[in-house]
């Protein structure tokens, strides 16, 4: 990759992630340090019992440390360490020590705060602030500044947004000494599964699963021009779904197949919008599915495993459609299938590093033998490691070391074990510190009602009916993610507009299901089209274009969503239903859910590209959009009105070939 291209993916990276200093010499060994023993303090608290009243201060307190450090106050303090950085992590590991030396009597005194707990409470308020910042921008601390503001100042709002107002000593016991504001649950799910889930990532990326899950992809399906959007598809589940960021996963696959991409007949802008929305199904695909999905269940109150399950039937969809949309580009660009990508035989790369594979299901299958998921990731990093030991090319220590070829201090710390460890911490800055300011969001959400208000207004636009609050829901969600990443858009959304869908029947699963998938779909969508303008940058495209090009490519699925909340037979998309003895979702309408969903997506895909069998023309492509729409509206009659629709449409098609 030339170094202006990885100039400007590096500057896309730091919009999602902020500029980030690379300290070099002393300071760049103490910053590596640090974050190798954060790492440690919480694979040790995973393995251990640390309590919550510690744990998630320390975690806190840690990572602003750290990212007061690692991330400038702008960018033109790049790699320089100011005094002010120093001052500011300071106070925040100050901070910890203060509530965490007060015990039990700083949660008992929270609505009476005395002088000195309101002076560092509020430091830490603006610490939490100050890191927001400089992490993910002025957007999401505008938003977080304005529900303060709502908390503070209510009392002067028109009504149906009026509250009693809160005083500033109120404010602050809520959100610094208890286990509700800062500390709520979003920190909980940052600090006991997101790092350890980075952590993971980070030992499959220095241990080369990504480089094998790509070189594997394209060697299964043979290397030839017109399988290349089918090696896409594959090789961004494979390495997304252990990975769970779209950004990373769109970035590792187009530096390996964009440029073959284009050399196989894809126009620039197609190219890039195909890996935009093959990486975008990495937030979606077990067994991560993005630190939003460890929020979900930890609002649901469920396990982790019931929102793996959940995510499936959504996902193969996802990919279905993708599959579909791939299948037509070979037949609509004329692909040739006569040249071959050289590769090695897809048997010889599995037999040589078998036990990359072991990512795939190694959480999934500690789960299911009834470990928690903090301990199923603990186990499948551990594993991961020892495994990676049984090639030097892979090895998380160097076998140097253990020959005595190597210094065992220098050894360790060039190896890929200090990387990794480092790596996985560095990667989980800027989302704990969403996950920190989502706290003060959540704690006034809490402490006003808004949710609640929220929900009364949206059902009051909408007339009760649940077609237009479902309808309304996804558009707040879109638009609150047009502005924030995946996880803040969903923590505001699941407490603001989820209460909407539960008040007309919606179960609370469903509803959260349906927010987490649109808060993914808005990654695609300007100005935080992250993944399509890294893509554009990848295969030297115009980004809005490839904007677009990426919406066209996850269409198809974009309805999926609205079956498991408009129709109670449309619950079998999540799998919940028979698992928790709901009649309305017997495994038969699992089954027929799922076929109306897959041959609607088919249908979608045929229509919006245009072409199916061959190329369409006006009738037969109107014909499949409609069909599409049909089919994906849960409802025996629409079912049968699509499969119609469907059936004429490919029977004009094979008449007009026949024709020829």
């Amino acid at each position: 990759m030339d170094a202006d291209l990885q100039k400007k993916l590096d500057e896309l990276i730091e919009e999602e992630e902020g500029a980030q200093s690379q300290h070099k010499g002393l300071l760049g060994i103490f910053v590596t340090l640090a974050l190798v023993v954060m790492s440690v303090v919480h694979l040790y608290a995973a393995y251990g019992i640390v309590p919550a009243f510690t744990l998630r201060p320390l975690h806190v307190a840690i990572v602003l440390a750290l990212v007061f450090v690692i991330f400038p106050v702008a960018k033109g303090f790049r790699n320089r360490l100011m005094w002010w950085d120093v001052l500011a992590a300071g106070l925040a590991l100050f901070t910890f020590y203060y509530r965490w030396s007060g015990g039990e009597a700083m949660l008992e005194r929270n609505t009476a705060p005395n002088g000195t707990d309101i002076v560092v409470g509020l430091c830490m308020i603006i610490l939490v602030l100050e890191a927001l910042r400089r992490t993910n921008g002025l957007i999401l601390l505008s938003i977080t500044l304005l529900f303060l503001c709502y908390a503070l100042f209510g009392e002067h709002l028109p009504q149906p947004w009026t509250h009693r107002g809160y005083s500033l000593d109120r404010l602050v016991g809520h959100m610094y000494m208890t286990l509700e504001g800062i500390y709520g649950s979003a920190v909980d799910v940052s600090s006991s599964l997101i790092i350890l889930f980075t952590i993971f990532g980070a030992f499959l990326q220095f241990t080369g699963a990504g480089k094998f899950f790509i070189d594997w992809s394209f060697s299964a399906l043979g290397g030839q021009p017109s399988k290349v959007g089918r090696t896409i598809v594959l090789s961004s589940f494979l390495l997304g779904g252990p990975s769970g960021s779209g950004v990373a996963t769109t970035v590792t696959v187009g530096s390996v197949a964009g440029k073959m991409l284009q050399e196989m007949g894809y126009e620039k802008n197609a190219a890039g919008g195909l890996l935009a929305a093959g990486g975008l199904g990495a937030i979606i695909s077990p067994p991560v599915l993005g630190a939003a999905a460890f929020l979900i269940a930890d609002f649901l109150g469920r396990s982790y495993m019931d929102v793996l399950v959940m995510a499936t039937i959504p996902t193969i969809l996802f990919y279905l459609g993708l599959f579909v949309m791939v299948e037509i580009d070979s037949r609509k660009y004329g692909m040739s299938s006569t040249a071959k990508v050289q590769t090695e035989p897809a048997l010889q790369l599995a037999l040589r590093y078998w036990f990359h594979f072991f990512s795939l299901v190694s959480i999934i299958g500690f789960m299911m033998l009834g470990f928690s998921p903090i301990a199923s990731v603990f186990w499948a990093t551990l594993l991961s490691g020892l495994t990676s030991m049984l090639r030097s090319d892979t090895a998380i220590i160097p076998w140097e070391v253990f020959r005595g070829q190597q210094p065992v201090l220098r050894g360790l710390y060039e190896s890929r074990l200090v990387q990794a460890l480092a790596g996985g911490s560095r990667e989980v800055l800027g989302i704990a510190a969403v996950c920190a300011g989502a706290g003060l969001i959540v704690g006034v959400v809490t402490l006003t009602g808004l949710g609640l208000k929220f929900a009364s207004i949206v059902l009051e636009l909408a007339g009760g009916s649940l077609f237009l609050t479902a309808l309304y829901t996804a558009l707040i969600v879109w638009i609150v993610g047009l502005a924030v990443p995946v996880t803040a858009s969903y923590i505001i959304c699941a407490v603001i507009a989820a209460p909407a869908l539960i008040k007309l029947g919606v179960p609370d699963f469903a509803a959260h299901m349906f927010i987490f998938y649109y808060a993914v779909l808005s990654e695609v969508s300007p100005p935080t089209a992250l993944s399509p303008f890294a893509a554009a940058a990848i295969c030297k495209g115009n980004p809005y274009k490839t904007t677009l090009q990426s919406w066209k490519y996850v269409a198809p699925a974009i309805l999926v969503p609205f079956m498991f909340v408009l129709d109670p037979a449309g619950l079998g998309l999540l799998l919940m239903g028979s698992l928790k003895g709901l009649e309305s979702a017997s495994w038969t309408d699992i089954a027929q859910v799922t076929a109306s969903a897959a041959l609607g997506i088919v249908c979608l895909a045929g229509g919006l590209q245009g072409w199916f069998i061959r190329k369409t023309n006006h009738l037969e492509r109107w014909l499949m959009v409609l069909s599409g729409l049909a089919l994906t509206y849960p409802g025996v009659q629409s079912d049968l009105a699509g499969l119609a629709g469907f059936s004429l449409a490919v029977l004009l098609q094979w008449w007009r070939g026949r024709a020829k």
